[in-house]
């Protein structure tokens, strides 16, 4: 359990779900996280429960003024920032018609430029360190479309496109550069009355595998991309979806018929 480690990295929205498991899981492989989130009592439980090791801090991570406080922090705690994953999202479920120019702003300004000045935060730093690793959090939504998520889809896709940018220009300082790109995982997103039967969720959305996905699953594949054992992993796109993006899931059984 110690692939990451002396690793420091900055996690967002790491106050529950996703967030919270990979902030669990990479505490648990030996990294220090520096946790933010705008979900206080959450953030500050998860980072007491973890330890030493983690620290939480507010965020809005549309404001520069919050990166470079979050960068401060990991500094003069940890030394250093040697991964960042930008992990923090909202969503906006409506037909195109009915999503606003407001709408479609807000999310944008979450979940694109969020990520963005992240990027923009930490990666002088691991130009200068020549390492790093920076795994943004896309969407199976950034690998098609979807009807009644045209804002988000149109996040999720700038995200995989910001991520490849990235991947390049890191490449000469050995900074790596990938997007995770999770299916309907079980988190407040997916689940927000906290079903503990998923299955017809998963059925209703028709995902291959038959399941939805957990949290953990998703920190994992993080873990992987974060860790040495992607150093030659960069530019990519990893599907934490069940299958759900290969394709139409076709009944065989009734094309026998």
């Amino acid at each position: 359990m110690s692939r990451l480690k002396d690793k420091v990295a900055i996690i967002t929205g790491a106050a529950r779900g996703q967030g919270e498991a990979t902030a669990r899981l990479f505490a648990a492989e030996g990294c220090a996280v520096v946790m933010t989130d705008l979900l206080e009592a959450e953030g500050e439980a998860v980072a007491s429960s973890i330890g030493d090791r983690a620290r939480y801090l507010r965020q809005d991570v549309s404001s520069e003024a919050d990166w470079a406080n979050v960068v401060d922090l990991a500094l003069s705690a940890f030394g250093k920032v040697d991964i960042l994953l930008n992990n923090a999202a909202i969503a906006h479920f409506a037909a195109i018609e009915d999503t606003s120019k407001d709408d479609l702003v807000r999310l944008l300004t979450v979940n694109v430029v969020g990520q963005y000045l992240g990027i923009k935060a930490v990666l002088p730093l691991m130009k200068r360190a020549r390492t790093g690793s920076i795994v943004n959090i896309s969407s199976v939504d950034g690998l098609r479309g979807t009807t009644g998520l045209s804002a988000y889809d149109a996040c999720k896709w700038g995200v995989r496109g910001l991520t490849k940018a990235v991947a390049l220009e890191g490449a000469p300082f050995n900074v790596r550069a990938n997007s995770v790109h999770p299916g309907a995982i079980d988190t407040p997103m997916l689940n927000p009355a906290g079903a503990s039967d998923t299955t017809p969720i998963a059925t209703g959305l028709g995902i291959p595998s038959g399941r939805v996905g957990q949290p953990a699953e998703v920190a994992a594949v993080s873990l992987f991309l974060a860790s040495d054992d992607a150093s030659y992993v960069s530019g990519a796109e990893l599907a934490v979806d069940g299958a759900w993006s290969a394709g139409l899931n076709t009944n065989i059984e009734k094309l026998d018929d």
